[in-house]
């Protein structure tokens, strides 16, 4: 039995069972029988960064406890640069830490090595980012002096001068490496944070795929912007910290009706945060993606449910079960955000057949905004997010 699960005795922990829709969690209490087997520093991080990805930030409660019964593994993870523990004696995920998740996500779910499916991705339109190939081609204005083919060029400028000395190299004599241009891209990734976004372990897999495509632009795009944005009752960015620390919202009511008005100047102390608000998250995508100046804008919207609250003036209004009212207002915004030239990828995570409403919401998005919706269960995710990811940086939107 691995360290994590010896460690915790008050949460229930969990791993899917073959069905695509259903998921099954056992947990016990360790009780000192299991085999025990010492890990490395690389591979108790990564046991400790998959249970954060289900579960957040109360995961790291756990290193409290283990530094009381096994000091030296939580040694290794802080000399191994994955955590460290602050004045008060918290303990944190450090940079390393995070883009080590980034990365084991990043290959999990889309496969770096097989280069056919992952890589530069070619355009007619230049932009930023160069990949120089072998062929050269003749020098024009605003093309990178570093790709100089110094041999080529010296070749003409000797060819047009007939020889001797000093050579005098002139504009038609200049060669430079062929390039692939591609263009930069800002994209901002909505993910449900809503309290249904608990079940089936839909929410870790939405992390995963998020952290992978950060560390998709770290290491292959480095010209492009990602934000992530959790949106719930309301919407907020996270940072990369953030993301691996967030979890669903809990559900806070209970009642089988719900229509409240909240004003959002004056606020009661308390508001349920467990509602879906995508016009909320769309919204804030799009004022984000206003200040971008990349050629092109996309937002990629995963969620698994229909809109549940939305704003009106300066109103939050929540309202369940599903309202036309909430819906027409998140279409509204789609069509904003599609009026702007922003690309739109919506992925309706889906559990059965119940989900039909569900599906025609996202495809309404669709329809609105000319763009991409998807439905799939929470293993699937990865690879149609990361082909809408693809596909979206490398067309050009006009203004």
């Amino acid at each position: 039995m691995s360290p994590i699960d010896q460690a915790n005795s008050r949460r229930i922990y969990t791993r899917p069972i073959k069905s695509p829709f259903v998921a099954d969690f056992e947990y016990s209490r360790w009780d000192g029988s299991q085999e025990f087997t010492p890990q490395s520093a690389d591979k108790l991080f990564d046991e400790l960064s998959k249970y954060m990805l289900d579960y957040g930030e109360e995961i790291l409660d756990n290193l409290l406890q283990w530094e009381q019964e096994h000091p030296d593994l939580v040694q290794k993870l802080i000399e191994q640069g994955y955590v460290d523990k602050d004045e008060e004696g918290r303990f944190h995920v450090t940079p390393k830490g995070v883009r080590r998740v980034e990365g084991q996500s990043l290959e999990a779910l889309f496969n770096v090595n097989r280069k056919d499916k992952v890589g530069k991705h070619e355009t007619e339109f230049r932009g930023a980012g160069q990949t120089v190939h072998d062929e050269t081609k003749p020098y024009e204005y605003g093309d990178a002096i570093s790709n100089l083919d110094m041999h080529a060029t010296l070749k003409n400028a000797i060819m047009r001068q007939g020889g001797g000395s000093p050579v005098d190299i002139a504009h038609d004599d200049l060669v430079v490496y062929d390039t692939e241009y591609q263009t930069a891209c800002a994209t901002v990734v909505l993910i449900d944070m809503s309290g249904s976004m608990n079940r089936y372990g839909k929410y870790g897999q939405a992390k995963k795929v998020a952290m992978a495509l950060q560390g998709l632009v770290r290491s292959r795009y480095q010209g492009d912007f990602l934000q992530v944005v959790g949106f719930y009752s309301y919407a907020s960015p996270m940072t990369e910290r953030e993301l691996l620390y967030s979890a669903p919202k809990e559900v806070s009511i209970f009642d089988p009706r719900v229509h409240l008005r909240i004003n959002l100047d004056q606020p009661p102390s308390f508001v349920p945060q467990h509602f879906t608000n995508i016009q909320a998250g769309l919204q804030f995508a799009r004022r984000v993606l206003k200040r971008q100046p990349a050629q092109n804008r996309q937002i990629i919207t995963i969620t698994d449910g229909e809109p549940t609250a939305h704003i009106e003036d300066r109103d939050l209004l929540l309202i369940y079960p599903p309202a036309e009212r909430t819906a027409k207002a998140t279409l509204a915004e789609v069509k904003r955000c599609s009026n702007e030239g922003i690309h739109m990828s919506s992925f309706a995570l889906i559990e059965d057949y119940f989900y039909l409403d569900l599906v025609n919401f996202v495809e309404q998005m669709a329809k609105v905004s000319g763009g991409v919706a998807a439905y799939c269960n929470a293993e699937d995710l990865g690879n149609m997010v990361i082909d809408s990811f693809s596909k979206g940086r490398r067309q050009r939107r006009a203004m």
